[in-house]
């Protein structure tokens, strides 16, 4: 079902463009690589300078390389437009902290704790929120839906619409269906 139609008329002003792509590696590992962009529909005027509209105000961007058990063997970040060059642009290197974290085991926990406030750049650390589900879809690509080892799907028990007392699970999932939850 779409968003419901906004009221009254209004006009874009900003942008944000969040995107990751997962890579299987000739060597059999994985690589995320991941960017955000910020843009301005109008002039932007900051302290360092008006930033035309169109122009990205922030263009950070990561690549994270992960083994097949969501473990960060590397990381790189990299920010190409930011509002204020020669300072927001020094804070890469920090994120090669990320080695050694497991992308699925308290990695948004970890991260805020690592990168809060002026130990990392705000934009880099939200990017990396959106890196766990992206590697799980990478992941999946190479799983079935429906595993025949005999074990519980990953997948179960890890969203809304597949908790194991849910309708889709004892439609596509039935074995692994636990019965109606009881009023919310």
């Amino acid at each position: 079902m779409p968003l419901s139609n906004s009221s009254p008329g209004r006009k874009r002003v900003h942008l944000r463009r969040i995107e990751v792509e997962g890579y299987l590696r000739d060597d059999g590992l994985f690589e995320l690589e991941a960017s955000l962009c910020d843009v301005k529909d109008v002039d932007y005027p900051l302290a360092s300078g008006v930033r035309p509209a169109g122009e990205p105000v922030h263009l950070m961007r990561l690549r994270l390389t992960l083994d097949a058990t969501f473990n960060i063997l590397a990381a790189e970040a990299c920010s190409d437009r930011v509002p204020y060059p020669g300072s927001c642009d020094t804070i890469g290197p920090a994120y090669q902290r990320l080695v050694g974290l497991n992308l699925v085991r308290g990695f948004r926990r970890t991260v805020a704790e690592m990168f809060a406030d002026v130990a990392g750049c705000t934009h880099i650390t939200e990017l990396l929120n959106s890196l766990p589900t992206a590697a799980i879809q990478t992941f999946a690509t190479f799983q079935r839906d429906v595993d025949d080892s005999g074990g519980k799907p990953f997948q179960l028990d890890r969203c809304h619409a597949l908790e194991t007392t849910s309708e889709a699970v004892r439609r596509y999932y039935p074995r692994w269906y636990r019965g109606h939850r009881g009023p919310v």
